[in-house]
Order: structure tokens, then sequence, then C-alpha cells
């Protein structure tokens, strides 16, 4: 496998069911060493074929092992019912991957790191203030999911759930909506222009990031559990770990770089926040130039530190 980038199908455990997970050889790899390694966490809505796996594929050729998974009750992984976002589990998940890891033998399990990417990146923070075995935290337009889907009016969301909760509970097929516009015709229709939103149907929507495993749906109950939940609640006390934020300079509806900005101010321990200028939220999924960018701060952050 030297100086090739090798990713193995695998799966690891939350509670009863199989998590999917594509693990990500170092460049360099030898079964005689030990390596660092870093869990890569994605998006909401998203899934480990899309901007985690990138940036574990890229972490990997700079001679980290890395793993990136499908959220419990999404994509390939199992957990019932489907479509759910739930927060606990997401974090929960984050702690099995390094479960999973800490059984390979040539992973040094005192150096183990997380990286997540928008929603991922909240949950990898919130993951790594009670998961001590993760040393080092970065994020790359790292978003708080909780506050975002608490813009607006959440207490109206929160009676039509339970209306719908009472619905489901008599028999009501279970209501499954979509997290953006599920084309480009309807975001179209629709008139939006805000660049994040607008970027995320062109991410997620068309060839440019469409993947199967993120087929855009989401079960509207779950989103009492979203409302109530903040990323990052209590960083200042249990985030112990040194963290590398990374965000866009251009602000859009979904908060990063603000959410950015916040955690970096909060944070108490060693931190540094990296501003890719003329970059997009999305910009920072996929696009090579910005990626680039991401990945030559990150790389020696993590071999700093793991």
């Amino acid at each position: 496998m030297a100086g090739i980038n090798v990713m193995k199908p695998v799966t690891f455990k939350n509670r009863t069911w199989d998590v999917a997970a594509e693990l990500h050889f170092p460049s360099d790899f030898d079964e005689k060493k030990r390596y660092a390694a870093i869990v890569c966490v994605h998006p909401g809505s998203s899934c480990k074929g899309q901007t985690a796996g990138l940036y574990a594929a890229k972490l990997a050729e700079q001679g980290f092992a890395t793993i990136a998974f499908d959220a419990s009750f999404q994509g390939e992984s199992g957990g019932e019912p489907r479509y759910i976002e739930d927060p606990a589990t997401r974090v929960e998940d984050v702690r099995c991957a390094v479960d999973y890891l800490t059984t390979l033998p040539w992973i040094d399990e005192e150096k183990i790191g997380v990286l997540g990417v928008c929603a991922g990146g909240g949950y990898a923070v919130n993951a790594a203030m009670t998961e001590k075995r993760i040393k080092a935290v970065g994020t790359v337009v790292g978003a708080n999911i909780g506050r975002i889907n608490r813009e607006g009016d959440p207490i109206a969301v929160l009676e039509a759930i339970g209306k719908q909760r009472t619905a489901e509970a008599r028999g009501a097929e279970p209501l499954i909506n979509h997290w953006i516009p599920n084309s480009t015709q309807e975001r179209d229709a629709a008139g939006i222009t805000d660049v994040d939103v607008s970027q995320a149907v062109d991410y997620y929507r068309t060839p440019r990031g469409q993947n199967a495993c993120a087929p855009n749906k989401l079960r509207f109950t779950s989103l009492a559990s979203v409302i109530a939940f903040d990323a990052f609640h209590l960083v200042e006390e249990l985030l112990t770990q040194p963290i590398q934020i990374i965000t866009g300079s251009v602000p859009g509806a979904f908060g990063s770089m603000q959410d950015g900005q916040e955690l970096y101010r909060r944070v108490k321990g060693e931190k540094d926040l990296f501003v890719v200028e003329g970059a997009t939220h999305y910009d920072l999924y996929d696009q090579p130039e910005p990626v680039a960018k991401a990945v030559a701060k990150l790389a020696p952050f993590y071999k700093k530190h793991l």
C-alpha cells in the first residue's frame, strides 16, 4: 500500500446496529507501524462518500489513518426508524468510531483526532468535550445545528411536531421532509438566492456531490431533539483539547462563519481560527483550492498534536 491511498469499507457497532464506514489507510501504510488516526464527521443530510470522505482521503495522503461513516439511521448504516437526525446518537457515533479505531493494532490509541464539516463540526466539538480519547479537534465550516434550527419560530415547529407525533401514534404515515429544495428547479421556483441554500442544492442535488446515501430525507419529528441541542454547550468548561477552526469569509444562511467566530471566542484552551478568504460554506466542501488551503492548515495541526 506504500504511496497509495487505499480505502476499505468497514462497519462498527453503535448499540445493536452496524454503522457503515470507510477506512482510509495512510499513504505509507505498513501494518508493523503505528499511526495517528482521525475520525471524519459528515454534515447534516450528508454521508461518508461526500465531503467527509474527501477530507478523509486528503488527510490519509498526509500520513494519517482516517475513517468516515454514515450517521446512524442514515445512508448505509443501521438503526430504526430511518432518516432521523438525532444529535445524541450522532455524538455517540463518534465515540463508537473511536472504539473501533482502538481495536486496530496499527493505530496509536493515544493519537486519535476528530474532524467535522458543517453540522459534523458541531458534533465533533460536542463529542470531544466528553471523549478524552480524542486528542485534537478540527472543524471546517463547523455549524451549530441546534442554533440553525432555533431560528425563525421554533415553538411553532415544536407544536407542529407534537401534533405530528399524535397523528403517527394513531396510525398516520411518518412525515418525511426534505432538508433543502430537492432540485435546482425547485430552488429557482422558490426564488431562493441565499448563497448557502443555493449552493447546498448545487452540491447535494446535482452530479457535483450527489450520492445515493444522502437522499435529502428528514423525519420531521426528529427535529425536536435538534432544536433542543446546543453543540457548544459547556465548551468553556469541557473542551480541553487543542482546536483548529476553519471557515470561509463569505457569510450565508447557515452561519458557519459566525459559529466559528463564537466557538473561537468561547474556547479557553489552545485554539486557532483560519479564514479562507473568498470561500463560501460549500466551496470548503469540495472545491480544489479552498479544500487544499484547509488541508494545508489541518495537516500540520494534527501532526503537532497527534
